[in-house]
């Protein structure tokens, strides 16, 4: 810490005095300056702050997207990731492959459907061509030790994945008129 603030000082020294000596011209010795001040800046100590535990929201994207009453509708999964993002959920959306075709007409993968929904696209996957979300969804829940928000009850997939039948794990709701609704679902 001392070093880096003496190394500014100096550096701020040698900048001002060589500019008021050659003001208007920029000398060599008022760059080097800049440059220790700049030195300076990077080398000083940063305040670490304290990383806070992300508490995961796994989303059946593909499912959430039918909460309304048109069919699939991005807005309506957007105002749910809104509202969970607002209760302090950082949220990691599973889509089924076809999703592009629901919602365009062409295939679109994570990057495209995270630049859609307004996240990073390491929170966002979609599941390959057939291959079925699902069971991915649920081993990313798992791995994540995150509540499921869909109404789909996973009964299809309940004995390889245990975790869908646990009390309090999914999360299912709806989006009307007041806005988003959750309501915890029971297993199977």
């Amino acid at each position: 810490m001392i070093v880096s603030v003496l190394l500014l000082l100096v550096s701020l020294g040698v900048t001002a005095f060589s500019l008021w000596l050659h003001f208007p011209q920029i000398s060599g010795a008022a760059l080097a300056g800049l440059a220790g001040v700049f030195a300076a800046l990077l080398l000083a100590p940063r305040k670490r702050r304290q990383a806070t535990p992300r508490r995961w929201v796994v989303i059946d994207g593909s499912n959430v997207m039918y909460w309304g009453n048109s069919g699939p509708d991005l807005a309506v999964l957007s105002a749910v990731i809104g509202d969970l993002q607002a209760r302090g959920l950082t949220p990691a959306v599973w889509f089924d492959a076809n999703v592009g075709y629901l919602i365009g007409n062409r295939y679109q993968g994570p990057v495209d459907m995270a630049q859609r929904l307004g996240l990073p696209h390491r929170q966002v996957f979609v599941a390959p061509k057939g291959t079925p979300a699902d069971p991915l969804l649920l081993e990313g829940a798992k791995a994540l030790n995150a509540r499921i928000v869909s109404n789909d009850r996973y009964r299809d997939w309940i004995e390889d994945h245990p975790l869908a039948a646990e009390p309090g794990r999914l999360v299912g709701g709806r989006i009307g008129a007041e806005g988003v609704t959750f309501a915890a679902t029971r297993p199977g």
